[in-house]
C-alpha cells in the first residue's frame, strides 16, 4: 500500500494528538549503506580498537536553553570520563517540521551552536518531526536535506536514511523508523540482513526514533497512544518489523520519540531496549513496563563498549549520573 493511500486515516487519528571536527583517527569507523552505495568512509576518534564511548539522545532539536544545557552537560561528562568518540541523535532533530534546506537557520540554532564545540561527530536518524506536518511525517522529501547536510558539515553523519557502520567492538544499524511506521520498508527489510550478517563485531546495536517498548506517552509499538485498534497510527508496522528483523539479532536498541529516559527490563528474544529522548524537554511516564530505571527529567545516555561488556549510564541535565547498568554476554 502506498503512503498516500493512508494519509486520510493518519490525519484523522493524529490530528487529535504531538569544518571536519575529527582529527586523523587510528581506526576507521566504516560506514556502509545499501541505500547509498557511494557513501564515503567516515572516521571518528577512537581511544583504542577494543573500546569506544558514545552518547545517545533524541528529541533535542528545539534550539532552547534546555537543549544547550544538556549539550553543556554532555561536554562536561565526556571530559570528566576522558573523552567521547561520537554521538547518536535519535530523531526529531528539528522541531516542529524539520528543515527546509541544507541552509535552513535551524542547522545553526539546533545543531551547530549546541554541539559544535563538543569536537566529535554525531550519527543521526530521522524522526517524525523531521519529515514535516508538525510531526505527521508525511513530507518525506525533507529527509533528503538532512542526508545532504552530511556533505556540508562533517560533524553531522547521515549518509542515507538508513545505514550501518562499525566502531570498535560494535556494529551499528541506523533505522528509518518513519518508513517502517508507514509500511514503506521493503528496501530496508532487504538491506537489514546484509547489514547484520556482514557484522563481525562483538556487539550489535540498532538505533532509531520509534520505540518498541516504552513507558512514555506514546507507549509500546502496536499500541501507540493507546490506539491498539487504529491501523497504522498504532505502530503495528513498527512492531512487526522489530519482531521480524531486530529481535534476537541485535543486543541493544536505542530510541527516542518519548521524551524521557528509560532502561527497560522487557526484552525480545534477548534484545534489550533503552529510550533516551530527553535531549531538550520531557513528557510523562504513564506506562507499566518494568524498568531498571526511568526518569522524566532531561538528560542523556553514555555507553562504554568493550569486548567484554556494554556499560549504560544515564546522566541528567546537570551532568550527574543517576543510573548505571552493565550488560555482559
Amino acid at each position: 500500500m502506498e503512503v498516500g493511500m493512508k494519509w486520510p486515516l493518519i490525519f484523522l487519528v493524529m490530528g487529535v494528538c504531538a569544518c571536519d571536527t575529527s582529527p586523523p583517527a587510528s581506526q576507521a569507523v566504516v560506514v556502509s549503506s545499501a541505500a547509498a552505495k557511494s557513501t564515503p568512509t567516515q572516521t571518528a576518534v577512537l581511544r583504542n580498537s577494543g573500546q569506544i564511548r558514545f552518547v545517545a539522545f533524541g528529541d533535542q532539536g528545539t534550539g532552547s536553553p534546555m537543549q544547550h544545557k544538556v549539550a553543556a552537560a554532555v561536554g562536561q561528562v565526556c571530559e570528566r570520563l576522558g573523552g567521547c568518540d561520537f554521538g547518536l541523535l535519535l530523531g526529531d532533530n528539528f522541531y516542529g517540521s524539520g528543515v527546509a534546506s541544507i541552509d535552513d537557520p535551524q542547522w545553526v540554532t539546533a545543531f551547530e551552536e549546541p554541539y559544535g564545540a563538543l569536537g566529535f561527530p554525531f550519527y543521526a536518524v530521522l524522526g517524525n518531526h523531521d519529515l514535516g506536518g508538525d510531526g505527521l511525517g508525511l513530507d518525506t522529501e525533507k529527509g533528503s536535506y538532512q542526508v545532504a547536510y552530511s556533505q556540508k558539515n562533517p560533524q553531522w553523519r547521515m549518509p542515507a536514511r538508513f545505514y550501518d557502520f562499525s566502531a570498535g567492538p560494535v556494529h551499528f544499524v541506523a533505522l528509518d523508523t518513519m518508513a517502517i511506521f508507514y509500511d514503506q520498508d521493503d528496501h530496508q527489510r532487504e538491506a537489514i540482513d546484509g547489514m547484520l550478517l556482514a557484522a563481525d563485531t562483538r556487539w550489535k546495536i540498532a538505533f532509531g526514533h520509534h520505540p518498541f517498548y516504552s513507558n512514555g506517552t506514546h507507549g509500546n509499538a502496536g499500541n501507540y497512544n493507546g490506539w491498539a485498534f487504529v491501523p497504522v497510527a498504532n505502530g503495528e508496522h513498527v512492531r512487526t518489523f522489530f519482531e521480524d528483523e531486530i529481535c534476537g539479532r541485535v543486543d541493544l536498541y536505542l530510541s527516542g520519540h518519548d521524551h524521557s529516559r528509560q532502561d527497560l527490563v522487557p526484552d525480545c528474544r534477548g534484545t534489550q531496549f533503552v529510550v533516551s529522548g530527553a535531549g531538550a524537554r520531557t513528557t510523562a511516564l504513564p506506562g507499566t513496563n518494568k524498568t531498571h530505571f526511568q526518569s522524566d527529567k532531561e538528560g542523556f545516555l553514555v555507553v562504554d563498549a568493550t569486548d567484554q561488556s556494554l556499560t549504560l549510564r544515564f546522566f541528567d541535565a546537570n551532568g550527574m549520573m543517576d543510573h548505571e547498568r552493565v550488560i555482559i554476554r
